[in-house]
This record gives C-alpha cells, structure tokens and sequence, in this order.
C-alpha cells in the first residue's frame, strides 16, 4: 500500500516541473546554482562544463556533498561520484545512476537538480533523511554518450550490458562503487521510444527479474516500484506501466514481452544478484499532445518532471522502509556463506528457469589457471568476489557472499561468464 508522506525537498521541483527552487529551500548567498537546462527553461540540455560547474558550486556551498572523481572515459572526460549526507556515517545508502545511455538525458537533469535541492535543504524532514541516508549520484554515467548524444559509449558499447564483462570504463567504475559501498538501493534512469497504443506511458519501471537475486530483495524491489514508484507518478499526474510489457489499451491487461528479461549483465539484474535492491526507470521521450510536438521544451520538461515524481517516491521508499530494506539486503549478503541451493543461468521471475538452465548442485568453488587469473582476476576483483591466489592460479570457493555471481561469471553453461573455471566437486 501507498503511503503519503511530506515529499522531500525535491518534490516541489517534481511537482513544478523544474520550477525555480521551492520556497522551503534556503535562500543561500549567493543563490542556490541551476543547471543550463532550468536557465533556458527546458530550451537544451545541460552541457558537461555546465555540470562541471553546477557540481562544483554545489560542493562549496556545504560540507553535506563530496565530490570524486571515479574513472575517466576514452575520450578523457571525468566520472564523477557525488555523495550527500549529513553525517559521516549513516544507516542506509542509495544510489542513483543517471544517463547510462547518452540519448536519454532526462534522467541526468533530474539527478542534478536533486543534488542541488540535497544539498541546500533547510527543512527537518529532508535533514533527518541524509543524518540517516547517504545518497550517492553518478549525475552521468556516460559521458562521451551525452557529448554525442548517442546510446553508447564512445567505443559503440552498451554500457547497460557490460555488467558483468566490465570491459567499459564506465561500468568498471559503477562495479567499484558498488562494491565499495554496498547501496542498499541501485536506481538507474533511462528513457524509452513509445509504440502507441501498447507501451506509451509517461513512465515505465522494472525491478531486478534474474531468479538469482534473493527473494527478500526481489521483493522490497518490487514494492520500491509498485508502491512508490509509480503511486507517486500517478499522485503528479503522469501514467505509469511496467517495462518491457505491452498492454490493452482498453482492458489494461498484458498483451506480451518485449523487454525486460533476467539478463545478469544488465544493471538493474546485476544490482539484484549483488544483493541491492534493484530499480530500472524510463521516461517516455516522444511529445504527448500537440504543444509538446510545438515545444521541444515543453516535451523536456514533462520528461524530466516525470523523473523527479518518480524519485520523490523512491526516497520516500528509502525513507519509510528503512529496516526493512536493510534487513532484506543485509540477510541477502550472509546467505551466499550457506552455499546452498541452485543457481540459476537462465530464467526471469517470470519465465522459470528450465532444468537445463539451471545448475542444481552447484561446484564447492572454481579452479583457474594463472593465465585466466590473469584474465579475469580484475574484474572478479571489482565485482567483489573472494579468490585466494595459490601455486595453480588462484581458487574462486563458491561460500562467498557473492556465490551465485561467482558461479555465473565462472561457469562455462552461463551466456557471458568471463572465463570457464575447473569445477571443484571435493566438498
């Protein structure tokens, strides 16, 4: 069940559609930044010395933010990690990854202005969120993609399917901070081309469906979606739908699948099998009505308002569900040390995995030889899996928190395992 609550401080920009600041924002001196796109009032888009700017104001402006620097792109750009809290250390951590595809920047200008509405919040109620909550924001994720305006990277790779390979710069430096920080929540912000009149909401979502990703996460992503997600889009005005499915217009009911499978190497699926709880959100970029078809600004700011809805309710979520969460994502990291039951290398909570996609009595752990150390030995290491390095290589053992991913980046049966590991069956 939904519940309203007082939005935080970014609600008011939601509900004005990139407003000026609300009015319980305080009215520092001087004045709170804005982003290129609220200066032309939804005219363009940000440009990247704009962010550079914008983000470092901010992170002079209050001792809540800092500002690093996590990787850089083929073509030298920066990545850029930003963290809001109050405190030092906090109970629960968020992250929000915008723009991991170039084209779909509606969700980089909902990031940044919530950076800004963080950071330079005076009332209790968001103040109390960021003493208990570390927010951390990738403002974009793809950089070289936004200067091109281009799905993918600037090497043609796309970056939301190289979540486990980790071959980009980009996807190596999100593997990094999800490994070093643990979010409980990963929200990741996208934008979608419409097919009227089966898939054309204002907004689309969709929680991890890999079956490796443990039942109590899968749930609490679920409910993320379902009770907050899109009830607080609806609550703006805007319509909702979950991703990837087609509907009735006139019934409502499913039609069928069009995306939105198990695959582990897609963020929102990578983030559930690594124990966070896992949310993809899209936008819908094509003109509604006739004016938005008149106005390209009118259509950017109906775009970028139905993210900030959306993210209003994902940290209302954050918020009211505090324990719960971290008691699903916590259980979820012990569970890999039992080292019990199958893994799955195929299948979607909604299509079961068949038998021949699925291992029953996984391998105690995996064997490698030094040259597959050699390579695959990073990118185990940024997905956070435990190897010991010995006179052989080195052994991966599957009791590990990380078990099932370790078995999918390991195994030979797994579609994008990253070498075949000798299985070790003396346990």
């Amino acid at each position: 069940m939904h519940t309203r609550i007082r939005p935080l401080i970014i609600g008011a920009a939601a509900a004005a559609l990139i407003a000026p600041l609300a009015t319980t924002t305080a009215q520092a001196s001087p004045a709170p930044p804005r982003t290129g796109f609220e200066a032309t009032d939804g005219a363009r888009w940000t440009t990247q010395p704009e962010e550079q700017s914008f983000l470092a104001t901010v992170d002079r402006a209050t001792n809540r933010v800092t500002m690093s620097t996590i990787g850089t792109t083929d073509q030298g750009r920066p990545l850029q990690l930003v963290r809001i809290a109050a405190q030092r250390h906090t109970t629960s951590t968020m992250l929000l990854i915008c723009s991991q595809h170039g084209d779909e920047p509606s969700g980089r200008e909902a990031c940044l202005t919530t950076v800004r509405d963080l950071a330079y919040a005076k009332d209790k109620q968001t103040l109390d969120f960021l003493a208990r909550t570390t927010v951390l924001v990738i403002p974009t994720a793809n950089p070289d993609g936004r200067a091109a305006n281009t799905r993918t990277n600037s090497a043609n790779v796309d970056i939301n399917r190289d979540h486990i390979a980790l071959k980009t710069a980009e996807a190596r430096a999100m593997a990094a901070v999800i490994r070093d920080h643990r979010p409980d929540i990963v929200y990741d912000l996208h934008e979608y081309g419409a097919t009227p009149p089966y898939y054309d909401k204002d907004l689309l979502s969709l929680w991890p469906r890999n079956p490796n990703t443990r039942h109590q996460v899968h749930a609490e992503a679920h409910t993320l979606s379902e009770s907050y997600v899109r009830p607080h889009a609806k609550d703006a005005g805007f319509s909702s739908g979950i991703y990837g499915i087609w509907t009735d217009p006139v019934t409502g009911e499913p039609v069928k699948q069009v995306a939105g499978d198990g695959q582990e190497r897609i963020l929102r699926n990578t983030a559930g099998i690594k124990h966070s709880v896992g949310l993809l959100v899209e936008t819908r970029v094509d003109a509604l009505t006739e004016q938005e078809k008149k106005s390209p600004a009118l259509n950017k700011k109906r775009r970028v308002g139905t993210q900030l809805a959306a993210l209003t309710g994902a940290l209302a979520f954050a918020d009211e569900r505090r324990e719960r969460i971290r008691a699903a994502t916590a259980r979820a990291r012990l569970e890999g040390f039992a080292d019990r039951g199958p893994v799955y290398l195929g299948g979607a909570d909604n299509d079961p995995a068949s038998p021949a996609e699925t291992i029953q009595n996984p391998p105690c752990g995996y064997h490698l030889s030094p040259a597959q150390y050699a390579e695959a030995g990073d990118e185990l290491a940024l997905h956070g899996i435990t190897s010991h390095r010995n006179s052989e290589g080195a052994y991966v053992p599957l009791r590990q928190s990380q078990r099932n991913l370790a078995a999918l980046l390991l195994d030979d049966r797994a579609a994008y395992h990253l070498t075949t590991g000798r299985p070790d069956t003396t346990c």
